[in-house]
């Protein structure tokens, strides 16, 4: 059972309602704009099979970090383009994206509102732009796609565009944003899916076209174009979604500094090399690809999610964005998760207990936040309802990562088991 906050009455951002249509002003600011943050920055936009192609229709993007906007803006102009934007993006600056005509929403929420208006934008014959993943790249790979974005093309019958970001998670990636290395940037506009085709296709098959073109790797990608990053802080912060030691095992015991990633535990260190392979410093390199040693960790906690094994609870620092002025600080709080629950957060704020409690099914994956800008400089997990978000700082050290693997696994465990009794029926 929910039980809300007591804001006192305090109202919240609604987040139901339909996007303006862009100025064409605004369009053009946003394309200036644009140039003027990549100046200084090596990059490409390539368009592939989107000849005669005209609004409208949607794009699909990956997503590493704030310049994707601008590089999706460089390849849409001189078109209106909606593109839809998690509330935190809103923070200190609502009457901005409204006015360049952001689609709110919470991340990884029933958004119904959310639907009608990409279908608005849409039959207005403009672009709409939505990035699947719903957060930034941790590890340069393609993280999971939920099922509902091949529904969502089903119905709306419009172009699908993928748009494949590479280069931009080497140059700033999420566990260390505030030190950018020198790579080029190469976006390619892909488009994927006809009108013609979403129409004969089944929503499996679209869903299949989607993740094959959303697939990305960008160490594998670094490696092929010969790129090196020399910067020498390039380690610094890996150990936040390589929390586990694969030699002794022990988790969130990593460390990082300079170029080395190291166990505090065993004492294990490996280097980050400029062409972006790890080598051990002493023994065996157990992974020398970085996304092998997080698709590894993955597998350790989806085991101890089928084992019964997983469980979290720890005490947390909570804040919470029930509008897009300011965070409210409500204070310590209990934060839980385990299969059977999903995830229950709980507190006092105003004097009255509230309660928080996501089901398994009601939550299929986590937004995770290294060294959050936003609030305090340090790793939080955002779990919102559909009128709130709340931002939760564990006690516990680089914990973060393995909640949002363990949030995806044990979403897996009850979507298939809901399959099966679907099946036997």
């Amino acid at each position: 059972m929910n039980i809300e906050v007591n804001y006192k009455n305090k109202k919240r951002y609604k987040t139901a309602k339909y996007p303006i249509r862009q100025p064409l002003i605004i369009v053009w600011l946003i394309w200036l704009l644009s140039k003027i943050v990549l100046v200084g920055k090596p990059h490409k936009v390539e368009k592939i099979n989107m000849e005669g192609l005209k609004p409208p229709y949607m794009i699909l993007s990956n997503h590493m970090h704030f310049i994707d906007f601008e590089l999706c803006a460089m390849g849409t102009f001189p078109h209106r383009v909606n593109n839809v934007v998690s509330i935190d993006g809103y923070y200190r600056r609502p009457w901005l994206m409204e006015l360049i005509g952001a689609i709110c929403t919470r991340k990884f929420t029933m958004d119904l509102h959310l639907i009608k208006s990409i279908k608005k934008v849409l039959k207005r014959g403009d672009i709409l732009c939505m990035y699947p993943e719903a957060r930034y790249s941790p590890c340069g790979v393609e993280s999971y796609i939920p099922d509902s974005v091949g529904m969502l093309v089903k119905r709306n019958k419009v172009p699908v565009v993928a748009v494949l970001h590479r280069g931009n998670y080497l140059h700033t990636p999420f566990w260390n944003y505030r030190k950018k290395r020198k790579v080029p940037l190469h976006t390619t506009m892909t488009q994927i899916l006809t009108a013609e085709e979403i129409e004969s296709l089944s929503v499996d098959e679209i869903n299949a076209r989607i993740r094959e073109a959303l697939t990305y790797n960008e160490y594998k990608y670094q490696k092929e174009s010969g790129i090196l990053i020399k910067e020498l802080f390039r380690a610094e912060g890996l150990h936040k979604v390589l929390y586990q030691c694969p030699h002794c095992h022990t988790e969130s015991k990593m460390a990082s500094e300079g170029c080395e990633i190291f166990c505090t535990e065993c004492g294990k260190r490996w280097t980050l090399n400029e062409d972006g392979t790890l080598s051990a410093n002493a023994g065996e390199t157990e992974f020398a690809h970085v996304p092998d040693w997080f698709a590894w960790e993955r597998e350790q906690v989806k085991a101890q999610v089928l084992s019964g094994e997983y469980s979290f609870e720890d005490e947390v620092e909570i804040y919470s964005m029930p509008r897009c002025w300011r965070f409210e600080k409500l204070g310590s709080g209990k934060l839980c998760h385990d299969p059977e629950n999903g995830f229950v957060i709980e507190g006092e704020y105003n004097g009255e207990k509230y309660r928080v409690h996501r089901a398994p099914m009601q939550t299929n994956s986590l937004h995770v936040e290294y060294d959050y800008c936003y609030i305090k400089p340090f790793d939080c997990v955002d779990i919102s309802t559909e009128n709130d978000s709340f931002y939760c700082y564990p006690k516990k050290q680089n914990v973060i990562t393995k909640l949002a693997f363990a949030t995806e696994a044990i979403f897996e465990l009850h979507n298939s088991e809901k399959r099966r009794r679907t099946a036997v029926r």
